[in-house]
């Protein structure tokens, strides 16, 4: 879980650079329209949706942005009909890699998923190739100067958490996926504020790269979450600090 937790407060830093371009907005608005259309619109029935808006919100997206999105999603707007693919392959060094998209294109997507894998020293395999070195997980992050983390961890763990990590950073909370939305409520209730809640895949075992190799992966995962079409990445890499810290800078 270490590569995890040092990759998604990198994650975090970037994505309030994503939300000045939109490209935050597009990626939360088609999560919401898809969870929507599967689990329909009542955020008390619908832990999916419900975990969509509160990402949304928690980039300060307007309410009037997220009716429009779930009312896509149910029908009484019209709107493009995504489905949703995993795609899974190796990158530099071994390292395991998934894909989660929503797309109103297969074979677009495929072709351009090649691509990218190809030009940083990866390849794009077959389904099934390395989803099974995952689990999902729900994962809470909080800043670590918001939070004594003795507490943090009782307070979680009584609320059904399954563990609590940290880097210099932050600290995440980590989950079964059916209970990140409540074990959150509780985590705000006791006055901690949340940075994000998610649902993600955590690796079971990671892959040391460095050097090139290292520079690879984290090229190759940069441009897939860039990627229009991209919700999520996963990866099994374990990559010192310092070197993540670099390409943070860069």
């Amino acid at each position: 879980m270490s590569g995890h937790s040092k990759w998604s407060s990198i994650k975090h830093k970037k994505a309030a650079r994503d939300a000045r371009r939109g490209k935050v907005f597009t990626k939360l608005i088609k999560e919401i329209t898809v969870a929507a259309r599967l689990g329909g619109s009542d955020l008390n029935s619908n832990p999916r949706l419900r975990t969509a808006v509160n990402a949304a919100r928690a980039q300060s997206m307007p309410n009037e942005n997220i009716d429009r999105a779930i009312k896509k999603g149910t029908g009484e707007l019209a709107g493009v009909r995504l489905e949703e693919v995993t795609y899974e392959g190796y990158g530099p060094g071994g390292v395991a890699i998934t894909v989660e998209a929503l797309t109103d294109n297969r074979n677009r997507m495929v072709a351009e998923l090649r691509y990218l894998f190809a030009r940083h020293g990866g390849n794009l395999g077959e389904a099934g190739r390395v989803a099974w070195m995952f689990k999902t997980r729900g994962v809470i992050t909080i800043d670590r100067g918001a939070a004594d983390e003795d507490r943090l961890m009782e307070i979680a763990l009584e609320a059904g958490a399954d563990d609590v990590t940290g880097d210099a950073d932050s600290f995440q909370v980590f989950t079964p996926p059916e209970k990140v939305t409540a074990v959150r409520e509780v985590i705000e209730q006791a006055k901690i504020p949340v940075v994000q809640s998610e649902i993600a895949l955590i690796p079971d075992n990671t892959v040391k790269v460095s050097g090139h190799a290292a520079a690879q992966v984290l090229k190759l995962v940069e441009e897939l979450e860039d990627h229009d079409d991209i919700q999520g990445v996963a990866a099994n890499f374990d990559i010192d600090e310092a070197e993540l810290a670099q390409f943070s800078a860069a």
